[in-house]
C-alpha cells in the first residue's frame, strides 16, 4: 500500500506533464526512434543551456554517466580518486567500474559535504577528486580547486539540478548528473547525463557511451552501451520546463519545515552553507540518542513516507571491505548514518501534510526514550 504522505510524489509530478508527455510518445512512436534521435538531442540542448554549460550527452542511467565521466579524462589505471565517505554507493562504483580506486574520506559535521582539509590529507598520491553535491547543495568547490592543484575535479551532481553557489552551478571541468524517477528532474526510468564546457571531454564521452563507435561497426576506443533513450527524453523536456518553479517549491516546503520544527528541539535541520543556492532534493533532519530508527518505525506506522539516506557509508559496505576502513575510519559520516531521517519533500508537498509529519514525529519522540544527560 502506497504511503498517504509519500516522501516523493510521483504521481502528482506526472499529472503536471501527461498531456506533453502522451504528446511527445505519440511523435517517438510514429518516428520509429527509440534511442538518441531528435528528441534526445533536443533534451541535450535544452538541459545543456539549464546548467549553462556547452555539452550535455546523455547516458543510460546517472552511475554511467559518472564512470562514462571518468572513463573520458584518461585517468592512470588503479589511480585513487578521493570522494566523501557519506554518499551513495553509486559514487564508488563508479570509480571502481572505471578502473580506479575509492578513497573515501570524512565529511563537515554541518553540513555533511566533503571535508576539504581531509580531502588535502588524502589526495597526494591520488589522480582526482571526486565531490558530491549532496542533497541539494553544492560541496564547498573553491577550496577543494584550490586543493586539487591540477587534478581533474568530476562533480557528482545527481542531487543538486538547478543548484548554484556563488551564482555558479558548476565548477569542475565536467560533472555527471542522474534522472532517476526521485530526482528533481526525473525520467520515467533510468537515464543520465555528463556535462562539460569541454569540446574533447563531450565528443570522449559521447563515443565511450557508444561502443567506442563514431560511425557504425567502426570501434576506435573500448566503450560500453549508455544511451539515453528517446521516451525517456520526452518525460525530461516536459519536467525541465516546470524544474526552477519545482525548485523554488521545494524551497518554500523546506523552509515550512524549518518553522515546524523549531518547536522539537531533539530534531536537527539541515542547513544551507554560506554561498549555496539550495534545490531541496532532501531534507534530511538529524535524530540523536539512538531513536532515529524509532522515529522512522513511527512515521511509517502513520503512513508517512520517510527515508534514511543513507544507513551504511560506502566504507562500511561489504562491496568495499577490500579499501581496508574499519568502524571508526570516518566518525562523521558513520554518526550521520545513525542519526539521519529524511522527511517527505517534493514540489506537491502541501502545508497540512508537513503539519502531519511533525505531529507524528513529535509524538515519536515524546514517546520515546530520551538520551541520557
Amino acid at each position: 500500500m502506497s504511503p498517504e504522505i509519500p516522501l516523493v510524489d510521483l504521481a502528482a509530478a506526472h499529472a503536471e506533464v501527461a498531456a506533453e508527455v502522451r504528446a511527445g510518445f505519440d511523435r517517438v512512436l510514429a518516428g520509429g526512434v527509440f534511442v538518441k534521435g531528435p528528441e534526445v538531442a533536443a533534451f541535450e540542448r535544452e538541459y545543456a543551456a539549464f546548467a549553462g554549460v556547452r555539452h550535455c550527452v546523455g547516458a543510460g542511467n546517472g552511475t554511467d554517466a559518472l564512470e562514462l565521466a571518468l572513463r573520458a579524462l584518461d585517468l592512470p589505471p588503479g589511480g585513487g580518486v578521493v570522494l566523501p565517505a557519506n554518499t551513495f554507493v553509486a559514487t564508488a562504483e563508479a570509480v571502481q567500474r572505471a578502473g580506479l580506486r575509492p578513497v573515501p574520506v570524512d565529511v563537515d559535521p554541518e553540513h555533511l559535504l566533503i571535508d576539504p582539509e581531509r580531502a588535502a590529507a588524502a589526495l597526494p598520491g591520488a589522480v582526482a577528486l571526486l565531490p558530491v553535491h549532496l542533497f541539494g547543495q553544492l560541496a564547498p568547490m573553491e577550496a577543494l580547486l584550490e586543493l586539487a592543484d591540477g587534478r581533474p575535479v568530476v562533480e557528482d551532481a545527481a542531487q543538486s539540478q538547478g543548484a548554484r553557489r556563488h551564482g555558479r552551478g558548476g565548477y569542475g571541468r565536467i560533472a555527471a548528473t542522474s534522472f532517476y524517477p526521485g530526482k528533481n528532474l526525473g525520467g520515467y526510468g533510468d537515464a543520465g547525463a555528463v556535462l562539460t564546457d569541454d569540446d574533447e571531454l563531450a565528443a570522449a564521452v559521447r563515443l565511450i557511451g557508444d561502443h567506442g563507435a563514431r560511425d557504425r561497426y567502426r570501434h576506435e576506443r573500448f566503450g560500453f552501451n549508455s544511451r539515453m533513450d528517446a521516451l525517456q527524453a520526452v518525460v525530461l523536456r516536459a519536467k525541465l520546463r516546470r524544474l526552477a518553479d519545482w525548485n523554488a517549491a521545494r524551497r518554500a516546503a523546506a523552509a515550512r519545515y524549518d518553522a515546524l520544527l523549531a518547536g522539537l528541539p531533539d530534531v536537527r535541520p539541515p542547513s544551507t552553507a554560506p554561498g549555496n543556492e539550495h534545490v531541496r532534493h532532501l531534507y534530511p533532519v538529524r535524530i540523536a540518542g539512538g531513536r532515529r530508527d524509532a522515529a522512522f518505525a513511527a512515521l511509517h506506522a502513520a503512513g508517512i513516507g520517510a527515508g534514511v539516506h543513507y544507513p551504511v557509508p560506502v566504507h562500511l559496505q561489504p562491496a568495499f571491505r577490500p579499501l581496508g576502513h574499519g568502524p571508526g575510519a570516518f566518525p562523521v559520516a558513520e554518526r550521520a548514518a545513525r542519526e539521519l531521517l529524511s522527511l517527505p519533500l517534493h514540489p506537491h508537498l502541501t502545508e497540512a501534510q508537513q503539519v502531519r509529519v511533525v505531529e507524528v514525529l513529535g509524538r515519536a519522540l515524546d514517546a520515546g526514550v530520551r538520551p541520557a544527560g
